[in-house]
């Protein structure tokens, strides 16, 4: 199975010429959506239009609202698991707005390998056709000294609470992360 999302692409091509045992934990990001910096109390009265407004990716409206709640995020994180072999408690989720690090995994040895790239959902796609080969792609390119800096911070699972269900979705087991996934 190779991924396409551009998270799990990026973890897979972080894992390419490592053994099994190598991951420490997964660190997967997340931009924060249109609400990173909303305060909570002003959650109940933002708009759908607000909503679909996603600051680094063209999506469609149901991912772009799941994204908006970071529901998109905890999905992400159990297909994850089950891609993977991680445990939850093995998979960071980490803000980070700029989206230019798609994800990254930490190492047995404390090492971290991180995929960067501009926000495009080409390269994912493209890299899952052509593995293991890696063709020339047109379009912008990542310019890092332009950039100027890279942020991250741990989400608010109070103010995100869809993220906090997958996670006890995925701990408690069974079938309900199947359940989480038909209520969405």
């Amino acid at each position: 199975i190779l991924p396409v999302d551009s998270e799990h692409s990026a973890i897979f091509q972080c894992l390419v010429g490592e053994d099994g045992n190598a991951i420490d934990k997964i660190l997967l990001t997340a931009s924060g959506g249109p609400f990173r910096t909303t305060p909570i109390e002003e959650l109940a009265n933002v708009t759908a239009a607000r909503a679909l407004k996603h600051p680094n990716w063209e999506m469609g409206a149901k991912i772009t609202i799941d994204s908006a709640t970071m529901m998109n995020k905890g999905f992400e994180m159990i297909e994850a698991k089950w891609l993977f072999g991680v445990e939850p408690e093995r998979i960071e989720v980490l803000v980070h707005p700029e989206s230019i690090v798609h994800s990254a995994v930490q190492l047995a040895d404390g090492g971290v390998k991180a995929q960067l790239g501009v926000p495009d959902m080409r390269l994912p796609i493209q890299y899952a056709l052509s593995f293991p080969r890696r063709l020339s792609l047109s379009g912008e390119r990542l310019d890092l000294a332009a950039l100027g800096r890279l942020t991250f911070e741990r989400p608010d699972f109070d103010k995100f609470d869809c993220l906090r269900i997958a996670y006890e979705a995925v701990a408690a087991g069974g079938n309900l992360p199947c359940v989480v996934n038909a209520a969405n």
